[in-house]
């Protein structure tokens, strides 16, 4: 990792770069795919199964003893462990729900809105170098209390066993998932997008992915399903001072190096001691890692960054507008008042962001690049659609029908104008 001391303000921009790929050779590879799959459906998706994903595949769609065998081989540890997570993460997106009352804006003038659930949605897991069950429940869970018609999921099978992991389908299982199809990469993407003659098109598409699925997100997401935020690479950044554990806040880096080659790590501490005992837990502890080799790659584009005080770290946070924070600091609490750009926020010494990632109850599915600053994480609003409502009354047409006229003659919309007229010709003639 890189340490740097005391950067000054107009070095901040190019100090808090994330690492970046040229991916402009590969976007008319993924377009080349969609349009394949938008042609000829089902048979397209097979054919790049086989070419990406090295399996044959008879069928797209999951069968119910293949679910079934798959919650054998769980074990009874994991399970529980599954449930617990389920459990609060159901407990914190329902509580999310909320009704607006209906509002008078003036005498007669009735206004209110409905939250109605997005009826189709689709999920997508990666099943890459790490079967991702938990962001399952992390997609899933809120879509069912949302209430949401059909919930399609699409992770890549294993080309030894031709199967979706199991951990992956006993999640889907418990937490709702309506059909699980097993397509990955660019041609789940489009499959979802499109419709195939075995899969239902969706309208809004979550869940993270490599490169190709964040470019075939972003290309179907200009005409054919919504998506549910721009997405990069994983990252967190520690906030931390003198009271910082080093050996916490090295796991804390760690945690997020081993997710892949472009992930970041950020520690921005007050305290240049911390600074040096994390560099030796962290060369330390990574050593340990089964990922290692995937780590130590993500590290090189990882930084320590040291600074004048607390109120420089804030700062200087705010503007990295991390996916991940983590506040290891003696006073966290006052410190996290003053954060205005951040995915998630994990407060205190004893606070990992793995809860988070797991089983705290909140939602794993974070903007990353920057994206916190204008993007919220999914939450139960992000499967949801507001409708607005207004009814005038007789009163309430007299109280805003001039102002609405004298609006509309102004813009020179004149049909505008005259649908309010002609009701009040009719109601006060």
């Amino acid at each position: 990792m890189q340490t740097i001391k005391y950067p000054q303000k107009p070095d901040w921009a190019q100090l808090l770069q994330r690492p970046t790929f040229d991916n402009s050779a590969l976007t008319e590879t993924v377009q080349t795919v969609l349009n394949d799959i938008k042609t000829r459906g089902d048979e397209a998706v097979k054919e790049y199964e086989l070419k990406f994903d090295k399996v044959s595949l008879l069928a797209l769609q999951v069968p119910e003893n293949e679910i079934r065998e798959a919650e054998k081989q769980v074990s009874e540890e994991l399970k529980a462990a599954i449930l617990l997570a389920k459990r609060n993460i159901e407990k914190f997106h329902a509580a999310q729900r909320h009704e607006l009352p209906k509002i008078e804006t003036m005498l007669g003038v009735i206004c209110w809105q409905k939250a109605v659930a997005i009826e189709k949605v689709g999920l997508y897991i990666p099943g890459g170098t790490a079967p991702l069950f938990s962001t399952v429940l992390m997609l899933a869970i809120p879509a069912q209390i949302a209430g949401c018609g059909e919930i399609v999921l699409c992770s890549p099978p294993s080309k030894e066993t031709g199967k979706i992991h199991p951990a992956v389908l006993y999640a889907a299982s418990v937490a709702g998932v309506t059909k699980i199809y097993k397509i990955g990469g660019i041609q789940a993407i489009g499959a979802m997008a499109y419709g195939t003659e075995s899969v239902s098109k969706v309208y809004k598409i979550f869940g993270p992915g490599n490169q190709y699925v964040t470019a075939a997100k972003q290309l179907v997401s200009l005409r054919d399903a919504a998506i549910d935020m721009p997405a990069g690479p994983s990252e967190v950044e520690v906030l931390a001072d003198d009271t910082a554990n080093s050996a916490f806040v090295a796991a804390d880096l760690l945690s997020q190096a081993e997710h892949g080659i472009d992930s970041q790590s950020v520690l921005i501490t007050t305290s240049e001691e911390l600074a040096e005992k994390v560099m030796i837990e962290v060369e330390k502890q990574v050593e340990l890692l089964p990922r290692v080799d995937l780590a130590r790659k993500a590290l090189e584009n990882s930084k320590i960054i040291i600074v004048r005080n607390i109120d420089e770290a804030i700062a200087l946070t705010n503007e990295y507008a991390p996916e991940h924070l983590i506040i290891s600091t003696e006073s966290y609490r006052a410190v996290a008042e003053k954060i205005t750009n951040a995915g998630s926020i994990f407060l205190g010494h004893l606070t990992p962001e793995s809860a988070g990632d797991y089983a705290s109850g909140t939602n794993h599915t974070l903007p990353t690049n920057g994206y916190a600053k204008a993007y919220s994480g999914v939450n139960l609003d992000s499967f949801m659609k507001k409708i607005t409502f207004q009814e005038l009354t007789k009163e309430g047409l007299q109280n805003i029908g001039g102002a609405i006229e004298i609006m509309a003659e102004n813009e020179q919309l004149m049909a505008h104008k005259n649908a309010v007229s002609l009701r009040k010709c009719g109601l006060f003639s």
